[in-house]
């Protein structure tokens, strides 16, 4: 007896052994979303780990200290050294005037002011020129009388005018103090004569090495009476600069008589100065 085949019962079969197939595969393969989750958990843990090292290493960091430097002060000698040149003096400055007295003020305004254009001429005479001629000093005052009874009476006025007078010409100096004289005659005042250089920049700079080549040897000496060498130059400041000058005569009146002998000598120029140096 030959059986019978229903109709979809063979499908039916197949059908199950297919979607088993199909299950057992996709059991055996992870879920297709799994992996890229997976991948950024780790991603960002390690991003996290890396932020966090620094920080880490930062704590525990010993905190970095400036290193303290200990420099001890240079021993020291300060010393003062002196120096001086002389030169030829080339000019002369004359301090000369007119001095007179009248009874009345006006008088003796108008007397001075004659006597000091005939003392200007004879400067003029002698080729003193006009920048060399300077007023130093232009007074008038009352001149008073004891009277018998103790009181001071006014008897007078006296008016005078002092000139500054650059003679560039050394030796010619005499000779224009007694033009001076001559043509002032009881008016004119000689109040004295000062010998000058006209460029003093050079004596001085030969003065200022003398004070440093001073300084140096005492500070040569000290150091090497103390053990010790000489060092470098740590300040140098100067002090003054003098320069002596001859005495001013007091004023008297001119006697005249011509030229007078004048002796000019030297110019001396003294420079002081405090050195200090490092002792090695």
């Amino acid at each position: 007896m030959t059986p019978r085949h229903h109709p979809g019962e063979g499908a039916t079969r197949e059908v199950p052994r297919r979607a088993a197939r199909r299950a057992g595969g996709r059991a055996g393969r992870p879920p297709t979303g799994g992996l890229p989750a997976l991948a950024l958990g780790a991603a960002l843990g390690g991003l996290l780990l890396g932020a966090a090292a620094p920080a880490l290493a930062a704590g525990h960091a010993p905190e970095a200290r400036p290193a303290a430097v200990r420099q001890e002060a240079a021993d020291t000698v300060t010393v003062t050294g002196s120096g001086s040149a002389s030169a030829v003096p080339d000019l002369a400055v004359l301090s000369v005037g007119v001095e007179v007295t009248r009874k009345t003020a006006k008088e003796a305004v108008a007397a001075q002011k004659t006597a000091a254009q005939v003392l200007l001429d004879a400067l003029h005479a002698q080729g003193v020129e006009d920048r060399d001629i300077r007023t130093e000093s232009l007074s008038l005052s009352p001149v008073y009388t004891p009277s018998p009874q103790g009181e001071s009476k006014v008897t007078g006025y006296q008016a005078g005018q002092t000139f500054s007078v650059t003679v560039r010409d050394v030796d010619r100096a005499g000779q224009v103090v007694g033009a001076v004289s001559d043509a002032a005659g009881d008016a004119g005042r000689v109040h004295g004569v000062t010998f000058d250089v006209s460029d003093p920049s050079s004596l001085r700079a030969r003065a200022r090495a003398a004070a440093h080549r001073d300084a140096r040897d005492k500070a040569s000496q000290y150091a090497e009476l103390s053990g010790r060498r000489v060092g470098r130059l740590v300040s140098l400041t100067e002090g003054e600069s003098v320069r002596p000058g001859p005495g001013t005569a007091p004023g008297a009146a001119a006697d005249g008589g011509g030229s007078l002998p004048l002796a000019p000598g030297e110019i001396e120029e003294r420079v002081t100065v405090v050195a200090v140096y490092e002792l090695l």
